[in-house]
């Protein structure tokens, strides 16, 4: 029987279970530690009530056809294939997180649901006061739109930013992705994706930076990069950091320009 534990794959393995993502055979191994220890149970019903607010505070919205085209690629699922997926009924008993319809009700494209998995599963249970290893941010375009979700893994000094749909940036130019620490002049963290998750190395410098009230922006700059360190195109999203490692930040209605007053 698996035991209990702090770490990071025990409470992997938990979350994935709630995710509805591991196979028959590991599920059933869930199940069965499940019954016979109650700190396990405990773990996985944290996992679920971290889960269930997503669905409640998103309104159902279909992803978009290319995002499906992704998945069928990258899981190299042929037509055939799919239809007999569709006519085998499962042999476990159904649960909501394996519903279609669940993932498509919390309002997120598959790009911003792999962020948000990222930080609920990896973040982890944590004791109050004690420094989060990972933060998020949902960095939030002109028109109210999520245009990119921001993973930082403190331990790992690196930032995953993912594009929520794909960017229109012109051909000579590229987005740039900025730290905005509390009260302070932008940072520049690195060039991004406009189309496909980036990831980016952070230098130990910066980590101190990433406190509350800090924020991340994208301004449009020259391919390689802004010249002058500081933003000289126009900023197109912000999102200010979660800084409680376990939830991804409700996006800023009006992105400003770091630099205005």
């Amino acid at each position: 029987m698996n035991t209990p534990t702090d770490d990071s794959n025990s409470q992997l393995r938990y979350a994935e279970y709630v995710l509805g993502v591991l196979d028959a055979d590991a599920r059933a191994e869930v199940e069965r530690d499940m019954a016979s220890s109650d700190a396990i149970a405990t773990a996985v019903a944290l996992w679920q009530r971290r889960l269930l607010p997503l669905i409640a505070e998103s309104a159902p919205v279909d992803p978009p056809e290319y995002v499906w085209h992704r998945i069928r690629q990258q899981l190299a699922l042929e037509p055939s294939s799919m239809v007999a997926r569709r006519a085998t009924p499962e042999a476990v008993r159904p649960r909501w997180w394996n519903n279609l319809r669940f993932w498509q009700g919390l309002g997120l494209g598959a790009s911003v649901l792999a962020a948000a998995c990222l930080v609920l599963l990896l973040a982890g249970p944590r004791p109050s006061g004690t420094t989060p290893s990972y933060l998020a941010s949902s960095i939030t375009q002109g028109d109210g739109q999520v245009g990119w979700t921001a993973t930082v893994d403190l331990d790992h000094h690196r930032v995953v930013i993912v594009p929520t749909r794909p960017q229109a940036i012109a051909k000579d130019r590229a987005p740039e992705l900025w730290l905005i620490p509390e009260g302070q002049r932008p940072i520049a963290v690195g060039m991004i994706g406009g189309d496909a998750p980036v990831t980016l190395s952070l230098a130990p410098r910066l980590l101190a930076s990433f406190g509350p009230g800090a924020a991340l922006a994208v301004s449009v700059e020259p391919p390689g990069g802004s010249p002058t360190g500081q933003p000289t195109g126009p900023v197109i999203a912000k999102g200010l950091l979660d800084t409680s490692g376990g939830a991804i930040q409700a996006p800023l209605a009006n992105p400003r320009h770091p630099l205005d007053s």
